[in-house]
Formats: structure tokens, sequence, C-alpha cells
């Protein structure tokens, strides 16, 4: 029973809770075991929160008095270090922050555990979320649980990590240009950007440049992606940019009122792709065409234009650069890598500043003129399969690239705010996960969960799990 509950999806053990097969105490209990024997070796919890097993007994004495349940009733969960817990240390990936415990909790916590959810622990991630890649001083550096030479990806790789080791069913990460999507890519789980807005960012840390960030749910399924969103949207009236109208319709095996149309594409305007990746891509797409969705190739000239890759290290320097100065400032000898190299950037020119602004207008707009006539668009999530540790350079399809580049197809969602779905659907030579990344218009998350949850029900890669 207990790998039934370590690799069941946070869905299935909300049901298992609430017709009393198991109890919560026996699911927060078994990935706390899971945690104690896989963790030393995968590094992705960096902090238990102590209550937990209280939370779950007082779970099961609800469940054993009939009171209404939460959707998520009794379900661990766990949530990215730079993430606001309540009473539970919010340290950031870095000394400097080191033993700092919030009042309060996230605007994106507090939802869950009000759903019902019991917050687990803290994942890994790189100093200040600022790298693809987990490592930092404090905490040290997490490992893929495919292949632990391997990154999980960053800056949300903790969390991808413990979710696909079996510690964790569901949890909360950020993303600037990558951030939940790329490592739940690197290690096979599902992820989703909501459309920018859905989710108040309340109680994280960094938050410039404030229209790029994103908080999002990770977890082991399509539909476990679209009951944590579905608690999660909304403003909070803390946060200005989460404002954003549209209702959210759940119900992701409801049929369309018409034929879906949908367009895929591997570049150009992403940078170089494998072609493992690119033919990962073309059969899910042929997949769709196979359970009825008009599926075509498509480019998106808006895209060839401006590299919004590009764009994006134009406009995001010079915001957050005063917020890493000021976070560091009197600290620098407990700075690591990244930070260091962020100070030591150039600043972009007030005239770059207002082209690149510009450019990004140029790519909404883009996008905007494809989503006329299309209703999603299937991309890469990354250029390559989870690399290992340290590379900074690529050969990829016999281009040489920095490790950027891994951001060319996720980073356009951040420019724009539209909304993208990770979800595995192959693997690689090497026995390495490779997921597609689902592009819907502003507001249309129930669209890419739809077609999301049509991916998954004829994938053969879905109940693949690590060999830890």
């Amino acid at each position: 029973m207990t790998k039934e509950i370590i690799f069941s999806d946070a869905t299935k053990l909300a049901e298992l809770i609430r017709t009393k097969e198991v109890s919560p105490v026996e699911v927060v209990q078994a990935h706390l075991d899971r945690i104690a024997a896989v963790n030393p070796k995968i590094n992705a919890i960096v902090t238990l929160a102590d209550g937990a097993l209280k939370g779950a007994m007082a779970a099961e004495a609800a469940v054993l008095a009939g009171d209404e349940l939460g959707p998520l009733h009794g379900v661990p969960f766990t949530v990215k270090d730079s993430i606001d817990t309540a009473d539970v240390a919010t340290q950031r990936g870095s000394p400097i922050f080191k033993g700092r415990v919030p009042d309060v909790d996230a605007t994106s916590v507090a939802r869950l555990k009000k759903a019902g959810g019991i917050l687990l622990g803290k994942t890994n991630l790189p100093e200040f979320s600022y790298w693809i890649e987990s490592d930092n001083l404090l905490s040290g550096r997490s490992n893929n649980p495919w292949d632990v030479t391997r990154t999980p990806g960053g800056s949300s790789g903790g969390e991808s990590a413990a979710i696909a080791a079996g510690m964790s069913p569901i949890g909360l990460g950020t993303d600037l240009a990558i951030s939940v999507r790329g490592p739940a890519a690197q290690t096979g789980i599902t992820s989703m950007k909501a459309t920018h807005g859905r989710v108040p960012m309340t109680g994280i840390w960094p938050r410039a440049p404030r229209r790029f960030w994103h908080v999002g749910p990770m977890a082991r399924s399509v539909r476990d992606i679209a009951l944590a969103f579905s608690q999660l949207a909304g403003p909070d009236g803390q946060d200005a940019f989460a404002t954003s109208i549209g209702q959210f319709d759940a119900g992701i095996g409801r049929q369309p009122y018409r034929q879906l149309r949908v367009g895929w594409m591997v570049g150009p305007g992403f940078g170089p792709i494998d072609p493992e990746v690119a033919a990962t891509v073309k059969a899910a797409a042929a997949a769709l065409k196979d359970v009825g969705v008009f599926v075509e190739q498509v480019s998106i000239p808006a895209l060839e234009r401006d590299f919004a890759l590009d764009v994006f290290n134009r406009l995001h320097v010079m915001e957050m650069k005063p917020a890493f100065a000021e976070a560091t400032a009197g600290h620098e000898d407990e700075m690591y890598k990244m930070s260091k190299t962020m100070l030591s950037l150039p600043d972009t020119s007030m005239k770059d500043y207002i082209d690149a602004e510009q450019a990004a207008e140029r790519l909404r707009d883009g996008y905007a003129e494809y989503f006329k006539k299309y209703d999603a668009l299937i991309t890469p999530v990354l250029p390559i399969p989870a690399h290992k540790h340290g590379v900074v350079e690529f050969l990829i399809n016999g281009q040489k690239v920095d490790a950027t580049y891994l951001q060319g197809a996720t980073v356009p969602l951040n420019i724009t705010g539209l909304p993208g779905l990770s979800m595995r659907f192959g693997t690689s030579k090497e026995r390495l996960p490779i997921s597609v990344q689902l592009v819907g218009s502003w507001l249309a998350e129930s669209t890419i969960l739809h077609l999301a949850s049509l991916l998954e029900s004829v994938s053969t890669v879905r109940d693949q799990h690590p060999d830890l």
C-alpha cells in the first residue's frame, strides 16, 4: 500500500481519504518515510514542516466526524523555498536568509491549506530562484531522480525532484522564464504556468520584474493541475496584477462545442532543438490528430523577428539588479555565483530597454494574431532532456549555445503572459523524460488542460517512475 500511496496523484489520495480507504496519517507518514529513504540521495526537501503529522491527525478526525471536506483534504503538499510559509523556514536558497521564518503564508499556500492540503515541507532552489539548476550555498545541489548525475532543473528543481521521486504528490513552484515548466520536463512530471495575474504572487520573493513572475502547481497528473489551479486562481486584494477576469472551468474531460484547432512547431524562434525532442512534439501533435483535433504545423513570424530570449535578457536585468543589490548589501561574502553574475552584468541602455519593450509588444501581437485562427500551440519545453550537472555550454542539433538557450521555448510565455503546460510525452535514448508544452491564449487554461488530458489518456509513459 505504501508504494501505491507515494505514487498516487493528489486527486486519488483525496478520494481514498474521503472514502476512508486510507487515513491522512497513513498518507503523510508514507511520504515522510519516503523522504527519509531517498532525500539523502536527491536533496530535494530542505525543511520539514513540524506540524505535518499533527495536521494529518486533525484531518483524520474531521473525516471520522463527517465534517465537510475540501478537495485536497488530508493530502500533503510541498512548496518551493522562495514561497512564504507561516512558522516554517523560508530561506530563499541563501545563507543571507538562513533561519528566516515568516509569520504569514503566501496566498498560494493559504489557498492549498484552505482546500484541505497539509504542508509537508519546503523544496530546494537556486539562490534567489535565479538559475536553471537548483544549487546554492545554504542547502547544496538537488539531483534528478532519473539520474543523479543530472539536474532536475531550476528554479523549481527541488519541487520537481520531490514529486518525481515520490516524496510529495503535489506542490508549488515559481516561474520567471522556465522555472515550473523546465524542471517538470526534466523530471517527467506535469506543471502549469497560468495566464499572468491568474494566481497572486503575494508572499513570494523576488518579485522584480513583476510582470514576468508566476506561481504555479506541479504534480503527477493533468487532473491534479486542474484541481490545484481551481483553488489557486483569483485576486487576493494584495497583488495588483492578480485582477484577471474570466471563469475557469475545471471540467477538463468535457467535450468542446466544436473541433479544436491546434498548431505545432519546433522553430524557428526557439533556438536549436534536439531531434529527439522535435520528434516528441511531432508525436504529440499526431496523437491529438488521431483523437479528432485539427492539427497542422505552423510558424509564428513574430518569434522569428524578435528572439524572445534576447528581449527577456534586455528587460529583466535592469529590474532584478536593484532587488539583488538590496538583498545582498553587506553580505557580499555570502553570495553564490549567479547573484554575483547578475550584479556584474552591464546595465541595458535606455534605448535598448525601450526597443525591448516594443519587441515584447510585437511578440504579444504575434501571438494574438496566431490565436485568431488556433486554439492552442504545441512546442518543446526544453531543447534537450535533463543535462549533466554544471554544464554551461551545449551542442544542440549541430549548434553550440550557452545554457540560457534552454529557456528559448518557455520564456516567450513569460514575456507575453500566456498560459503554458508542461507534460511528459516521450523518452530519450538515454531513458530520460521528454516533455511537450501546450500553449493557450490568455485565460484559456481550460483549453490546454483539456488537450493535455487527451494526450495523457493515450500516453505510454504516464505511469513510469524513477527507480530509487
